[in-house]
């Protein structure tokens, strides 16, 4: 599913093929470590073990696994794929306990109105696994399409989509 881009330490499958290693998800979520294409598809791999994708949201796998996901107060039992971000599907509408659980700002953008609330916090530049091409942040949204849900993920934005999205933006400024 994925390619890999970006060379970090690969979280081991035999660590992954367990549901006692749920947590492995919820720290993909929070970026540790941050989002790489090697340990989207270990993480990705060991889901498959643990659950069919469903695929019946658009450019997304969710996967609903038997037992909760859990860290911090905030629960789950999906863990969702999509482009180059990685995430849970945290139960309740939590983006703002979220957000200052995990240090994350109010986005600037709804995503072209795909968000209602949105979330999220660039890793510092000495843990951004390939600077130069995009940035690698820790994200929350709440969204219509995902009721009752607010989406926890790392999510790796290319420069060249984030400079397309400003420029958007800016363009519908007065």
């Amino acid at each position: 599913m994925f390619r890999s881009y970006f060379a970090i330490p690969v979280l081991g499958a035999a660590a992954l093929g367990t549901v006692a290693s749920a947590s492995a998800f919820f720290d993909a979520a929070i970026c540790k470590p941050p989002y790489a294409m090697d340990s989207a598809t270990a993480l990705y791999d060991a889901a498959e073990k643990l659950a069919k994708p469903d695929t019946s949201m658009l450019s997304a796998h969710v996967f609903t696994v038997p037992d909760e996901i859990g860290q911090d107060g905030f629960k789950s039992r999906q863990i969702l794929f999509a482009g180059t971000s990685i995430g849970i599907l945290i139960d309740g509408l939590q983006a703002e306990a979220l957000a200052e659980h995990y240090h994350l700002t109010k986005e600037r953008s709804s995503l072209f109105g795909a968000s209602t609330k949105g979330y999220a916090r660039a890793l510092p530049v000495e843990e951004q696994p390939q600077p130069d091409m995009g940035t690698v942040s820790i994200i929350a949204r709440e969204s219509a399409s995902l009721p009752g849900k607010t989406l926890l993920a790392c999510e790796f934005v290319w420069k060249a989509d984030q400079d397309a999205l400003d420029a958007f933006e800016k363009s519908q400024k007065p």
